[in-house]
């Protein structure tokens, strides 16, 4: 697998990779990540292509996810630390 670019969004990082017949495109911010994969086909066989693809709509959906991600993850280590919380030493 190599990385063959990346893709200009704010907020978060995106790289594209190339492995064999597939690209895989992963969006990361902080410490949640979103990869997506897509054979190559005759349409899809570049980092434009790609580039292309990856448009505003289909961007607003990467930022909504990631804002679920960010709540699961929350709400995640909220129950941990409720369920865990006699398990805490006791800092005076």
């Amino acid at each position: 697998m190599r990385i063959i670019g990346y893709l200009d969004t704010q907020g978060y990082k995106t790289t594209v990779f190339k492995n064999n017949d597939k690209y895989i495109v992963k969006f990361e911010a902080d410490v949640v990540e979103q990869t997506f994969k897509f054979r190559e086909t005759d349409k899809i066989n570049s980092l434009k292509a790609i580039q292309d693809m990856v448009d505003a709509p289909f961007l607003k959906l990467v930022e909504e996810r990631f804002q679920e991600m960010y709540e699961s993850s929350g709400k995640l280590l909220q129950q941990f630390h409720d369920f865990h919380e006699d398990d805490w030493i006791e800092i005076i």
